[in-house]
């Protein structure tokens, strides 16, 4: 079943007009989620996913000037200073519209599996909104316990919501191309030293451990892989991941100290 939609809006990119709510996917254009935690709030690697979204916009040829500012702005008119969040939070964008959305977070099961589904996104190093294929597959699972995991020509790239990390002899590995490599990824990237090279099927009893990383996930240790043998085999480097991720979620500052720095960046 899929999340119930607590806020959702749409704005025209150039004036910033309310329309009625379009979701956008499907359309030719980019998103990004991220989640919202606290009160006062904090928006988890808010400039990252800012600066990445807007990177995408250029290279989907829909970049508009002051789009920053402007995100900035439906930030603030949507999220509440006085509310207690635990929730995610996405910004989709096309050539003239942008939509908001927060939904709840659902708190991973411990007993996490990856359900197999054949498939490649359309220009997967993208976070594009060709996502219609997997939403609809979604809806036959439970998010709560599982996730799809995408697969091509018998390679595993990553879930329908997060990235992967595969652990071989204390060896972190990761996809080598034909995947979106997201913010938690990136993160992790620049603490540990991860493998990118290619993920077969027939070579997943290798790893002793497969982690789920991304915003919406965080950090989860996969216990099985439907219609595969693998079991896993060890929690110990999903519990080093969830440990460095737990700790930049606390120094992760409140949005209303970063937003203001931002306002005196921009003037």
């Amino acid at each position: 079943k899929m999340a119930t939609l607590l806020l959702k809006k749409s704005y025209l990119t150039n004036s910033l007009k309310e329309v009625p709510f379009k979701d956008l996917w499907g359309s030719h254009g980019v998103f990004t989620t991220m989640r919202v935690i606290g009160k006062p709030f904090k928006i988890i690697f808010l400039k990252n996913h800012l600066n990445n979204l807007i990177n995408s916009t250029k290279d989907y040829k829909i970049f508009k000037k002051n789009i920053r500012s402007k995100l900035n702005q439906i930030l603030k008119i949507n999220l509440k200073r006085g509310k207690k969040y635990n929730h995610l939070l996405r910004l989709a964008i096309t050539n003239n519209l942008i939509s908001i959305s927060i939904r709840n977070r659902i708190t991973p099961s411990k007993n996490f599996k990856l359900k197999l589904l054949k498939y490649r996104r359309l220009d997967p190093e993208y976070k594009n909104l060709k996502y219609k294929f997997i939403l609809k597959n979604m809806q036959n699972i439970n998010l709560k316990s599982s996730d799809l995991a995408l697969t091509f020509n018998n390679q595993i790239y990553e879930t329908g919501t997060a990235n992967l990390i595969f652990v071989k002899n204390n060896k972190l590995f990761s996809p080598k191309k034909n995947f979106y490599k997201g913010i938690t990824l990136k993160f992790f990237d620049n603490k540990f030293n991860i493998n990118y090279s290619n993920i077969h099927l027939k070579n997943l009893k290798d790893f002793s451990e497969i982690i789920l990383v991304g915003s919406g996930k965080g950090v989860i240790s996969v216990t099985n892989v439907q219609g595969m043998i693998w079991r896993r085999k060890s929690l110990k480097h999903y519990k080093i991941l969830k440990k460095y991720y737990e700790k930049a979620v606390t120094k992760c500052p409140r949005y209303y100290s970063w937003s203001i720095n931002l306002t005196i960046l921009q003037i």
